[in-house]
């Protein structure tokens, strides 16, 4: 699945049953340059090299000791690593981690650390750029095969502090909406083309007892992920921008989007506090989850799939059908074209455009300028990069999650419990995306069934997706590197901007007052040094057309 798919991501991105498997991978093999490793350590002293690290995961995903793949890698790679894992409240533990100034060997995750943490904490981190030449001969090859992974790496004097992923297979966007389609036929209701429409649907999933199950009050007529304090991420509904013609970009987390080739920020935009009030009108009517904005994403995935064959939730956002609601609701539900914010709006609808951050990953990993043994580190990485263990990192092990079909090719294996969809199996068994890998193309796997079917669930926003201006319309953020001094101002303004912005947004959804208060909240936003962002933006944008 999805990135996390951001902020989100990340943390945003996959589903909600709660079992773990183990993989028997003794047949894992030990391709390309993994074979070479040595198995003992320090091959001049036959000691295996213990390491700390350190890896931001899905609340789904089980202890990495129960992971297979991981320990072989491992012990290919002749570590041992002390692992601490994370699942909640990354960027609150990060700042205190930091500022300590000891941080483990290795830390995991997408985008766990940052540029503008490396501009911030400068000497913290290990320039990668010759271990990947002396001993990262698959990180080489990544770079080799896809000359832009090594773009996204490398900072603007060259240095590589954290290495990327590639994993080839993800469709244009990471958010599907869903609407159950059986409480539209049930109810006699047409599918909304835009938000007023949209408004009377849920206003009559809310007082006919949609799910016909006799109590007219348990139906939550919308949901969405649960909103961290550092911007947005999937499945939110800031999608629904793109009713107003504005282009989300890998979810656009902090407001930053691209507009005719001009950089803009959708938090002091009027079709923001179009959207705001909209959401507003429906949560005073009691058409969103009254938890949603104290529930956890685990408790965003559950609710979703109801009880036996009642569903709850009518109108949301997510990866997959069956990943969102399960095996046994997901039938109910329909995947929906973009709307229009009104019958009479003539603004080009549009969509939250992510290819780059589903299919690439930047600062996927980093090493401590500090760790004694950093061959050994790179080994391990290097390990991660090998395209058949990569594959278990973003599926999961060999034997179990994955079958060699023993002609060179692979196929991604249905979940042990057939009760559970794949997408939770893969979030539950594996790193799955949060993790670094080199999926390259000329690898042979044919993908589960959850993957097969997103490509069909994404054709309702195709049209819309294809339509799209790429080269005006669609912010290139993972591809643009900004210096130090840059980026340690960006991130202090975006900071001021996001304990704003974000406090603002949860108030004025539950409890109203965007009209009232919206023109002094501009103000403020500006002082958070926006327009300063704006201009440095730009200034790198257009840099970053200029050379292409």
């Amino acid at each position: 699945m999805k990135k996390v798919l951001s902020l989100a991501l990340a943390a945003s991105l996959s589903a909600a049953a709660l079992s773990g498997c183990s993989g028997n991978n003794a047949n894992a093999p030990e391709g390309g340059a993994s074979t070479n490793a040595p198995t003992n350590g320090n091959s001049s002293t036959g000691k295996v090299v213990k390491l700390t690290g350190l890896i931001t995961k899905h609340p789904l995903t089980q202890e990495l000791a129960k992971m297979e793949w991981l320990q072989q890698a491992e012990e290919r790679a002749g570590v041992d690593i002390q692992w601490q894992e994370i699942s909640a409240d990354w960027d609150q533990k990060k700042g205190a981690l930091l500022a300590g100034g000891d941080v483990p060997d290795l830390i995991i995750g997408p985008n766990a650390i940052t540029d503008a943490d490396f501009a911030q904490f400068p000497g913290l981190f290990q320039d990668m750029s010759e271990l990947v030449a002396s001993d990262g001969p698959n990180v080489q090859a990544m770079f080799n095969d896809k000359p832009e992974t090594k773009v996204i790496s490398s900072q603007t004097d060259g240095k590589i502090y954290g290495l990327p992923k590639y994993q080839r297979f993800w469709p244009a966007t990471a958010s599907r909406q869903f609407i159950n389609q059986k409480w539209l036929d049930d109810l006699g209701l047409a599918m909304p083309t835009n938000w007023d429409e949209l408004y009377d649907v849920l206003l009559a999933f809310k007082e006919k007892d949609a799910n016909g199950d006799g109590d007219a009050n348990d139906e939550i007529p919308m949901d969405f992920a649960p909103v961290g304090t550092g911007g947005f991420g999937f499945f939110h509904p800031t999608v629904l921008l793109g009713s107003e013609g504005i282009t989300l970009t890998n979810g656009s987390g902090q407001g930053y989007f691209l507009e005719d080739g001009q950089v803009k920020n959708f938090f002091v935009d009027e079709r923001y506090k179009n959207l705001v009030a909209f959401l507003n009108k429906c949560f005073a009517a009691g058409l969103i989850s009254k938890e949603v904005f104290t529930q956890d994403y685990t408790k965003f995935q559950s609710v979703a799939r109801g009880t036996g064959d009642k569903a709850k939730v009518g109108f949301t956002w997510g990866w997959e059908v069956t990943d969102r609601f399960g095996n046994t609701l997901a039938p109910q539900y329909a995947s929906m074209a973009p709307l229009a914010s009104s019958a009479n709006s003539t603004a080009q609808v549009s969509w939250d455009y992510d290819y780059d951050t589903l299919n690439y990953g930047v600062n996927m990993v980093t090493m401590s300028a500090k760790t004694k043994d950093k061959a050994a580190a790179m080994r391990f990485i290097n390990e991660l990069y090998d395209p058949k263990v990569s594959m278990q990192v973003l599926f999961g092990s060999l034997g179990t999650n994955i079958k060699d079909n023993g002609d060179g090719s692979y196929a991604v294996q249905p979940p042990t419990d057939a009760a559970m969809d794949p997408g939770t199996w893969k979030w539950t068994t594996t790193w799955a995306d949060n993790g670094p890998m080199y999926i390259a193309d000329s690898l042979k796997l044919t993908l589960g069934t959850d993957m097969q079917s997103v490509g069909k669930q994404t054709e309702p926003l195709m049209p819309t997706i294809d339509a799209i201006d790429k080269e005006n319309d669609v912010l290139p953020s993972m591809f643009i590197k900004y210096s130090a001094a840059d980026n340690s101002m960006m991130s202090l303004n975006n900071t001021n901007l996001m304990n704003l912005a974000m406090a603002k947004f949860s108030q004025w959804v539950t409890k109203g007052g965007i009209d009232k208060e919206w023109d002094g909240y501009v103000k403020n936003a500006t002082k958070t040094g926006l327009p300063q962002n704006l201009e440095i933006m730009q200034k790198y944008y257009e840099d970053y057309k200029a050379k292409k």
